[in-house]
């Protein structure tokens, strides 16, 4: 049965009243309708037709999910991984980290243990290193080797320039990342700064070339986290990403709901979902195990504001606009409405006033610069909708002397190159605008879609400070910095339905130091002549053609402890028979199911109305001669 749904992304807040008055025409409404399932019998489903989805690699076992690191500094990095288990219990995993991809200078290693508790995620914060500096880490269980990944520290000192890809917003079912490849070829940044909307909480609705969400249905559970974490980070191209560079990551408002703030979503219904205070820990919970990021204060997964330092050159401040302070849009009034808090006011102001490095750079979620047209602000979900708080930003850097403030921002699916202006903006010569408190770059989306119900011509006539804007095209921005002047690059993919694509980059814009304004250049930065090394594609040891490839996968069963009812998520490396069975602790089957020969792929089966007494179970998957286990815990 089909279902009308009109898609209220962040993009879409714009006021009721402004879309009575004008565009109505260009409010999008888009059909969605449920994927008919394959039911086996009564309470089981099964959603085996993913083949043009994401798929387990067999030589990448049984590190699927490749490797990642994240939040370098001078002398340490966090590197990642996850391990996929054929059976339950708690598993070693051993690391090592070296100067070179054959590891003859292996500077650090160890061993870390995982388990369910932690859906196999290994993370490993290595110290002791060298500062700008790249590295190579690889993970090792029984013989077998992840993929190598590659990844470098902060400099110390005098730092003459970086390169960072700025990126946000990367919807899986709305097509494929191409832009998250053409980062990993191109070899040329320090970093990648990812501003949040790492993942999408919709359920599954129609996606390009079978890219639905896995699970199907809106994410809300720990374990339905856990799955969409899974199912992004199979995709081939982000796993190529992550494995070249370390990446420094925000949330933005999906990773929980749609249009967050600390206490609720829009899109979260108490009554039908459950409370919202359990959503936002399950979902702060999956981030933090499957996302390297350093926690600031140990043990608060709220809490994700915090200072990257590149040497001399620059500070980056990861601010949270989204969750840990933010008010109801709309609450209150303009005066005292919160959008980052006195907290983290007082902790961003603070290190801008007390550094001595030369660029300060936020990476924040939602876009600063206003955004009126005809007397009407358009989304109040930004900065916009939470005045008093900017006004106290604003009037802190001029009080302290704040200079070389420049804004990354993500969340709104477009492009912008915008000053930040104050009162007495004025910008009637261009090359000596007077009254801005700084600049900001704010990064289209990867995939994400969503055009805005005004065009391009009125909001620069309506907003003199706006310097740049495209809403359409998908990439990210290559932000160049050095001593003189941040530039920023957009780098447009043609295509997001198709994996053949192009790439260009037509835009380009910058700030000179010592100026709180944006200029515009004619070309892109080039990369510069030498690049380092980027790790190999392939693990040391790759599973051979003529090693015994395992038939099956078993990813995760979700929830555990269940109530009554349970998800497995496999992969299937070729066709074959699967049987399913759950044994109580006497060794008697409660449950038993023959699947049949299932298609190869990414594959999923529910067991609904499980009615149980409570206790341990041993789950067991067998397909062809080999047999995948499960230690399964049943409550109430």
């Amino acid at each position: 049965m089909p279902y009308i749904f009109i898609l209220y992304d962040s993009f879409f807040l714009f006021s009721h009243e402004f879309y009575h008055l004008i565009f109505m025409k260009y409010i999008y409404i888009t059909l969605l309708s449920f994927i008919t399932l394959n039911v086996f019998s009564q309470g089981e489903q099964t959603y085996n037709d993913y083949n043009t989805r994401s798929q387990l690699d067999p030589l990448f076992a049984p590190f699927y999910h490749g490797v990642a690191s994240g939040d370098p500094l001078t002398d340490r990095v966090i590197i990642w991984t996850r391990i996929t288990v054929d059976n339950p219990g708690s598993v070693d995993v051993n690391w090592r980290f070296a100067t070179d991809t054959l590891f003859n200078n292996i500077v650090s290693s160890g061993t870390v243990t995982t388990d369910d508790t932690k859906d196999y995620t290994v993370k490993v914060d290595v110290t002791g290193l060298q500062p700008d500096t790249w590295y190579y880490y690889e993970f090792n269980n029984s013989g077998r080797n992840s993929l190598i990944g590659r990844t470098k520290t902060t400099p110390a000192g005098d730092v003459d320039s970086l390169r960072f890809a700025v990126v946000s917003c990367a919807d899986y079912e709305n097509g494929y990342y191409n832009a998250y490849k053409d980062i990993a070829q191109r070899n040329d940044i320090d970093a990648v700064i990812h501003l949040g909307d790492y993942i999408y909480e919709y359920g599954a609705g129609g996606g390009v070339g079978g890219r639905d969400h896995e699970p199907a249905n809106e994410i809300i559970t720990l374990e339905d986290y856990r799955t969409r974490y899974s199912q992004y980070n199979l995709d081939a191209d982000l796993r190529y990403a992550r494995q070249q560079y370390p990446f420094i990551t925000v949330w933005d408002d999906h990773e929980i709901a749609n249009n967050t703030w600390h206490t609720g979503a829009e899109n979260h219904t108490p009554g039908t979902e459950g409370a919202w205070i359990d959503r936002a820990v399950a979902a702060h919970k999956a981030h933090e195990e499957w996302i390297p990021k350093r926690l600031t204060d140990p043990g608060n997964l709220d809490k994700i504001f915090r200072t990257i330092r590149y040497g001399d050159l620059l500070n980056l401040y990861m601010l949270d606009t989204r969750y840990y302070a933010r008010e109801e849009q709309g609450s209150g009034t303009d005066a005292t409405r919160k959008l980052v808090g006195p907290e983290q006011m007082n902790w961003l102001t603070n290190q801008m006033d007390t550094t001595t490095v030369l660029w300060n750079i936020i990476g924040q979620q939602v876009m600063v610069a206003p955004l009126v047209v005809f007397g009407i602000t358009v989304n109040n979900d930004q900065w916009d909708g939470y005045p008093a708080d900017r006004d106290t930003l604003y009037q802190r850097i001029q009080d302290l002397g704040v200079g070389n403030v420049v804004a990354l921002t993500g969340d709104i699916h477009s492009s912008w190159a915008n000053d930040l202006p104050l009162s007495n903006y004025d910008n009637s010569d261009v090359n000596a605008i007077v009254g801005s408190a700084g600049v900001e770059f704010v990064a289209t989306s990867i995939t994400s879609g969503g055009a805005p119900a005004v065009p391009q011509a009125i909001i620069t006539s309506q907003n003199p400070h706006i310097r740049y804007v495209d809403l359409a095209k998908r990439g990210y921005v290559l932000l160049d910095v050095n001593k003189t002047r941040t530039q920023g690059d957009w780098y447009y993919v043609n295509t997001i339905t198709s994996q053949d694509y192009t790439v260009d980059s037509p835009e380009h814009w910058y700030v000179n130091e010592g100026e709180t304004f944006l200029r515009q250049a004619q070309n892109a930065i080039p990369s510069p002549d030498e690049l380092y090394p980027q790790a190999p594609l392939l693990p040391n040891n790759p599973v051979s053609v003529g090693e015994n490839i395992p038939n099956a996968a078993l990813i995760g069963v979700y929830p555990n402890p269940f109530v009554d009812r349970i998800v497995l998520q496999f992969n299937l490396f070729k066709s074959e028979n699967v049987l399913i069975q759950l044994f109580d602790n006497s060794g008697k089957s409660v449950y038993s199911k023959n699947l049949g020969k299932v298609r190869d792929g990414l594959n999923y089966f529910e067991i609904k109305e499980l009615n149980l007494a409570a206790g341990a179970y041993h789950l067991s998957m067998k397909v062809a001669e080999q047999q995948l286990n499960k230690i399964l815990v049943k409550t109430k």
